[in-house]
């Protein structure tokens, strides 16, 4: 089994990049705002717990986000692996995300880490915001605040995962197709040494 994650600032190419490697490695796409979305659609007693977190404008707790990774692993038993996008967000979830893993004999293989100028990232962000309705793409004091948060309590989630060797960085700036192509090197090179 392969597990990478895909990291990055908000507008690094995450989405994008994650459909083009789930389709070429056949990986399932574990995307925790999606696993959010469906737990409560369903109506599952995890996504009801979210909910009553969401209803007083707190955050969902690392322990029932990894419950529902959990659920996710055991829903696919012959997944060839799982492609983690906006997860793990801080260090202690890695470390929960590690334990999990471990439980289930596997491990995160490889963290591809996009690089991004903070002058590109507003333009992708702010060019998103026109087309896409989200509220936070639209305002550029709105969106540094994010890489602030991002550098503060994402980005030592990177240094977690260079100490067991498993971080590559990828210039995320070019064409989608140069992008992915970078990625795949990535993917190619960690699967040939497992």
């Amino acid at each position: 089994m392969f597990n990478m994650i895909l990291f990055g600032p908000p507008g690094s190419g995450k989405g994008t990049q994650s459909e083009k490697l789930v389709e070429k490695y056949g990986l399932i796409h574990l995307s925790t705002g999606n696993l959010l979305r469906e737990e409560i659609t369903g109506n599952t007693p995890l996504g009801q717990e979210a909910q009553r977190f969401m209803d007083k404008g707190q955050l969902v707790p690392d322990e029932v986000v990894i419950g529902m990774i959990d659920s996710c692993l055991e829903n696919h038993p012959g997944a060839t692996g799982f492609l983690f996008d906006g997860f793990p967000r801080t260090v202690a979830q890695a470390e929960a995300l590690d334990k999990l893993l471990a439980l289930k004999k596997t491990s995160i293989n490889l963290l591809a880490a996009l690089k991004v100028t903070e002058e590109e990232l507003i333009k992708r962000l702010l060019n998103r915001g026109q087309t896409s309705g989200r509220r936070d793409d639209i305002n550029a004091a709105v969106i540094h605040e994010r890489f602030i948060v991002y550098t503060n309590e994402t980005a030592p989630v990177a240094e977690h995962y260079k100490a067991q060797d498993k971080y590559r960085t990828i210039m995320g700036e070019g064409t989608i197709d140069e992008i992915f192509n970078k990625i795949c090197e990535a993917i190619d090179d960690t699967m040939q040494n497992l």
